[in-house]
């Protein structure tokens, strides 16, 4: 069963752009190669246009071998709220069995 990381990213107002385009830069050329790592979609907050949310799903650490599931994710998601100037929010969630 995967692991999902739920990231929200506010960007400075007006400004959603550049840690949107860092973030897919940076899981276009580093998602693939990650170990577990098993794909992402990024979403706009429709009440709040200078947020984005990253749901990202891996490999439970276990399996991958890993002690954090989800710490590429937030490696990347931490890269992109340096170029945004605002602190990021993540959550590593599982399904309920």
């Amino acid at each position: 069963m995967a692991i999902t990381v739920i990231v929200e990213l506010p960007a400075k107002p007006g400004r959603r752009e550049e840690p949107q385009r860092l973030l897919e830069t940076l899981i276009a050329t580093q998602g693939p190669g990650h170990h577990g790592f098993l794909g992402s979609t990024r979403y706009e907050v429709l009440e709040g246009p200078d947020v984005l949310v990253e749901i990202a799903d891996w490999e439970p650490a276990g399996a991958r071998g890993g002690p954090h599931a989800g710490g590429r994710s937030n490696g990347r998601v931490r890269t992109a709220a340096r170029v945004a100037g605002r602190p990021f929010r993540a959550r590593v969630i599982s399904e309920l069995p």
